[in-house]
């Protein structure tokens, strides 16, 4: 049961990092012409953020995520790249 606990928290590290290197690659891609469709990203969440004023304590509570072409790619090759490991 441990090697099983164990593989899910490898697959969530691989998939969040084809995330982040999706959306840096994504990122660097919007400065090339023929790469353009890479950087297009969308957003959502909260855009503006929750803010809880109890007078004493101050909370304020945000959420959001900018998904690109990239990432999304980068994310399915992480999980393929896992499959095959």
């Amino acid at each position: 049961m441990a090697t099983r606990d164990k593989n899910i928290w490898i697959l969530l590290v691989f998939i969040l990092s084809g995330l982040v290197i999706g959306g840096l690659l994504g990122k660097l891609a919007s400065n090339i012409s023929w790469l353009w469709w890479l950087s297009f990203e969308e957003s959502f969440g909260l855009q503006d953020p929750l803010v809880l004023d109890l007078s004493v304590l101050k909370l304020t509570f945000g959420l959001a995520f900018r998904i690109n072409v990239a990432s999304i790619i980068g994310m399915v090759l992480a999980i393929f790249i896992y499959r095959k490991v």
